[in-house]
């Protein structure tokens, strides 16, 4: 990085610029976004129509790892639900934040995979949060 003005008031002017591009940025990360996610789901309808002998593309979230029949099984076939965990951007980094089950459409594209004994940890861990929409806890029989 280039040398900084010793003075405060440019530095603070600065990190006000900053601060503001910073801001800006989110906003349209944000909105695109949502627009990612309405494609997805348009893209989910779409190769639902399909026949069944056709072939579909990959999925944009990898399967949980003990899921043998894919993200496109419902949990009732699978006989086992899979869960994620969700992780938000902070300043000082990813900061996981949620729990949600494999098939939630309330997540963000930072999720990642995760067994049920994990999940059952991470519901513990008081930072973390089960998801209100697809109720992890329940699934996995936490009581709060």
């Amino acid at each position: 990085m280039n040398e900084l003005p010793p003075d405060p008031s440019r530095l603070r002017a600065i990190l006000a610029y900053l601060e503001k591009q910073l801001a800006d940025e989110e906003t349209v990360v944000t909105y695109l976004r949502l627009q990612v996610d309405g494609v997805r789901r348009a893209l989910a309808v779409a190769e639902n129509r399909k026949p069944a002998n056709a072939a579909s593309p990959t999925p944009h979230r990898a399967p949980a790892a003990h899921s043998m029949l894919g993200p496109a099984a419902t949990r009732a076939e699978r006989q086992t639900p899979g869960f994620m965990i969700e992780q938000r951007r902070t300043p000082t980094g990813p900061l996981e934040t949620a729990v949600h089950l494999d098939d939630c459409t309330m997540t963000s594209d930072r999720t990642h995979p995760v067994s049920s004994h994990e999940a059952r940890l991470a519901l513990t861990d008081a930072q973390l949060e089960s998801c209100a929409f697809c109720r992890p806890d329940t699934e996995l029989g936490i009581l709060e």
